[in-house]
């Protein structure tokens, strides 16, 4: 009964990374590609825990760990760097940047 288990997981597992891995390749976007690369990483994260809790050991732990954390600081700097890529395609006026400066006319001049 547990191989079966642990044989359905796996072609879960396998159809996932399959996804991901097309939505890398075929992704129209960065953001698209991005967030394929962070599911690929999760599956990755999955199938150590699935293996960590098959074999009774906790040596995969570290690993998941680091994954997790590459993880995270790269979907941060790419979203950081979609934010400033489309701030500088957006009209003067429409920025969210250009929104929190003070405007040349509204300026109050200290006595």
């Amino acid at each position: 009964m547990n191989d079966i288990v642990i044989a359905v997981v796996g072609l879960l597992f396998t159809g996932a990374a399959g996804a991901s891995v097309y939505r890398i390749v075929r992704g129209p976007a960065i953001l698209d590609r991005m967030i394929a690369s962070d599911m690929l990483v999760t599956t990755v994260i999955c199938v150590l825990g699935v293996e960590m809790v098959y074999n009774e050991h906790t040596r995969t732990i570290p690993i998941m760990l680091v994954l997790a954390l590459v993880a995270v600081f790269a979907s941060i700097s790419v979203a950081r760097y979609v934010s400033k890529q489309s701030a500088d395609i957006r009209p003067a006026g429409r920025s969210p940047q250009a929104r929190q400066r003070p405007k040349a006319k509204g300026r109050v001049k200290k006595r």
